[in-house]
């Protein structure tokens, strides 16, 4: 065997299904290995996309999802893809396929040193030869599951290869150490916080989608009485349908929720990862528990009970046993404090069709346990604060990376891991410019999702944000958005103007058998009043 097919033997084992990216001369080897094998290679239209389709099977499987790219200006475009693998936390194999060994420390066309390129975005980068291929192979899978997940970069010279591999490495047996048994000292830390606090207020993050705590979480916010709120990543895993929930922290109408967090005196953060909010931004001088698999990195200022990392699942099993505290909520007060929300997310449009209005049509029509996968912008905020799910991971955006373009290839790879269920995506006009090519992919593969685009000529994040700040409105037109083609790339499209156009524009595309596009215009205004405010 080559040291492509003993590569691809290994990814085989790891229960790797799909390769994403775009062919070279120096991918072809790896290529052939993958179609004498059970794994498809998936042909994407941008190196990135690849890397955003490898993060969201690695976050739906907990299997590293897989990308490859060639090299020089393909390793630069996976890149983006797998920045978010790395601050979004996914298990991710990011392969580049280099020049032949001779070359790699020459300076000749298109070549540049992918191991620098890499290292900033991965867990290890590592060089891969005919004599170290199959043992760095079980390596790398291991590295990136561990916990916290993430990618590891892995270079494959096109001599290398087609070179004879060493093979029989023995099987890897080293495991990932033992979390550290933190449940006694976070009961500790609790029965006297809980016991001093008359407001305690709870919220989940990143952390909670790797972790088995919905119904032991779930047990000890009601028996404590304890209202709840969320990050954008942390969304499903309490039911926001229940009477404690109380909004999503940093999003539309944060003002809204930051009230309710002001008025706590104490604050439970369970699988809670800075990298998608500072505690130093939102937090104040209310004392916090920070229970997660790993300590956050956290300044003197924050007023800090107790900051643990370990075995975070175990922990939580011992904080639902407690017995119950009382506090001052109110089950009045926690209601008045959504219906406000819910209002506020809702400003009146008179005629004009507004993003708050799609949302609601299209969660009305997606199932509970549908998945939706959204882009980067204004309508980001909007959608982590409105769109409701009692269901952790079906609700998918990047945070910690933020990047544009990660919706549509996000919405077409959960459709390949679950092809039984709802999938659909909501992308903004400017995220669609970016990624319209990758329709391509999902006519070709006939993925059934819906992509609504929310075409209102603006990139309407950066148009608040100049509002905000007093600057004069430049470089954020898109321009007086077109009539709507009657397809993209053979996807068919119909356009919305009005809430009747829009209700049977999304029953047709929730019913058909392949791709479509959806192009809602709506108007820009709605996100002034509910963004930051």
């Amino acid at each position: 065997m080559n040291t492509a097919e003993i590569i691809v033997r290994r990814l085989e084992a790891a229960g790797v299904r799909w390769v994403f990216g775009i062919p070279s001369g120096p991918v072809l080897p790896l290529i052939d290995a993958l179609r004498q094998s059970t794994i498809e290679f998936v042909l994407t239209t941008n190196e990135t996309s690849a890397g955003f389709m490898a993060t969201v099977v690695g976050q739906l499987t907990g299997s590293p999802g897989v990308c490859v790219a060639t090299v020089g200006p393909g390793a630069t475009n996976l890149t983006t893809g797998v920045g978010a693998a790395w601050l979004d936390r996914a298990p991710c194999l990011a392969i580049t396929c280099n020049v032949a060994t001779p070359w790699l420390n020459r300076r000749i066309q298109m070549r540049i040193d992918h191991h620098a390129l890499f290292r900033p975005l991965s867990k290890d980068t590592v060089a891969l030869t005919a004599a170290n291929a199959d043992l760095a192979l079980q390596e790398a899978i291991a590295l990136a599951c561990a916990e916290p997940p993430g990618p590891v970069h892995l270079d494959l010279p096109e001599d290398v290869a087609v070179a004879p591999a060493a093979q029989g490495a023995p099987p890897l047996h080293e495991r990932a150490p033992k979390p550290a048994d933190i449940s006694a000292t976070v009961e500790g830390v609790l029965q006297k916080a809980l016991a001093e606090s008359r407001r305690a207020l709870l919220i989940t993050g990143l952390s909670v989608n790797r972790s088995r705590l919905a119904q032991p979480l779930r047990r000890f916010v009601e028996a404590h009485g304890i209202p709840f709120i969320s990050t954008l990543h942390g969304k499903g895993l309490l039911p926001e349908s229940h009477p404690l929930w109380c909004g999503v922290l940093g999003r539309a109408r944060r003002t809204t929720v930051q009230a309710l967090v002001k008025r706590a005196d104490l604050v439970i953060a369970i699988g809670y990862d800075p990298i998608e909010i500072n505690y130093e931004e939102w937090l104040g001088d209310t004392p916090l528990v920070h229970v997660d698999y790993e300590a956050a990195d956290i300044s003197a200022s924050v007023n800090t009970l107790l900051n643990v990392g370990g075995d975070m699942d175990g922990a939580v099993e011992r904080m639902a046993a407690m017995p119950p505290s009382g506090n001052d909520w109110t089950a009045a007060e926690l209601d008045t404090h959504r219906r406000t929300l819910e209002s506020a997310l809702r400003p009146p449009m008179g005629g004009d069709l507004a993003t708050y209005h799609v949302l609601d049509a299209l969660r009305a029509r997606l199932p509970a346990d549908g998945i939706l996968a959204y882009d980067v912008g204004a309508h980001t905020h909007q959608i982590a604060t409105q769109w409701r799910t009692d269901q952790p991971l079906t609700c998918l955006a990047t945070n910690g990376w933020s990047s544009m373009g990660f919706g549509m290839p996000a919405a077409y790879a959960a459709k390949l891991v679950f092809p039984d269920r709802a999938v659909a995506c909501v992308v903004g006009d400017g995220g669609f410019l970016m990624t319209a090519g990758e329709l391509s992919l999902a006519r070709r593969m006939n993925l059934a999702v819906p992509t609504v685009v929310l075409n209102d000529g603006w990139l309407g994040l950066m148009k608040v944000k100049q509002e905000r700040r007093g600057y004069q409105l430049s470089g954020v037109h898109l321009g007086e958005p077109p009539s709507s083609p009657p397809h993209y790339f053979g996807v068919p499209c119909r356009s919305a103007r009005t809430l009747d156009e829009l209700h049977a524009a999304l029953d047709w595309g929730l019913t058909l058998d392949g791709p479509s596009v959806i192009e809602a215009f709506v108007t820009v205004e709605p996100y002034s009043e509910t963004v930051y405010d």
